[in-house]
């Protein structure tokens, strides 16, 4: 009995160690709805709606809110005020690859095995190809996914999700922060439309919805004890057995 005791209770002891380590949690979201709801979509918050950071237009882009709701509809699951972050002003075409977007600041201390996730809604004018970036220092920047609008335009694009797991730095970084910047179709030095049979512009636009940083949570120091204090059980029960 004492053998089988000592096996178990190793056992929970490694799995709750395992456990911790391997579920992922929203760091935080920006859901751009306003706060409390006012029943207009031209209104919203830049602020998170969970978690903490900060976020910036980039290049000369400007911003407002509008419908998160239109056409096929974000990933919100809000059925009132579901507002969007649009984004305009965009670089004219055959200049700024890569240097006009959106930026999104989050500290991931505590957490491993990054992730992030956002929906894009693509105008017919708009970059039809999308670059995601990443920084552990907020200043220099690495290219670690890009995205294609295959559907064309004035259509949302959900739950694209971008893994920076094992990538240096990434983890436990109060400095990280990712963009999202309009890239150059590729081999080539010019924009393409989101809809092929549109002339890209700067006036088009990208409408963002449900932005996430996640990880998953490095072990609590504090629970450190109490795995202690259960393998030295499983050390005394054993030299009671020998």
């Amino acid at each position: 009995m004492h053998k089988f005791f000592s096996t178990r209770l190793a056992s929970a002891l490694a799995l709750s160690v395992a456990c911790s380590a391997a579920s992922a949690d929203v760091i935080t979201e920006w859901n751009f709805n306003s706060v409390p709801a006012d029943a207009s979509t031209a209104t919203g918050s830049l602020l998170p709606s969970t978690g903490a950071g900060s976020l910036a237009t980039l290049g000369g882009v400007t911003s407002s809110f509008s419908s998160g709701a239109a056409g096929t509809g974000s990933s919100d699951p809000a059925t009132m005020d579901d507002s969007g972050w649009q984004t305009t002003t965009y670089a004219a075409q055959g200049a700024g690859d890569r240097t006009r977007g959106v930026q999104f600041n989050v500290s991931t201390v505590g957490y491993t095995d990054i992730g992030f996730e956002f929906d894009l809604r693509h105008s017919n004018t708009s970059s039809r190809f999308v670059q995601v970036q990443y920084s552990t220092d907020g200043v220099q920047f690495n290219d670690v996914a890009s995205f294609e609008a295959t559907l064309g335009g004035d259509t949302w694009y959900n739950d694209r999700t971008v893994s920076l797991s094992g990538l240096a730095g990434v983890d436990n970084n109060a400095n990280f922060a990712i963009r999202v910047v309009a890239m150059f179709a590729p081999s080539s030095a010019a924009y393409a439309p989101s809809n092929s049979t549109s002339t890209y512009g700067a006036a088009g636009t990208w409408r963002f919805d449900m932005a996430q940083v996640t990880g998953s949570p490095v072990p609590v120091p504090a629970a450190l004890p109490l795995l202690l204090s259960g393998l030295g059980l499983v050390a005394a029960v054993r030299r009671r057995q020998a």
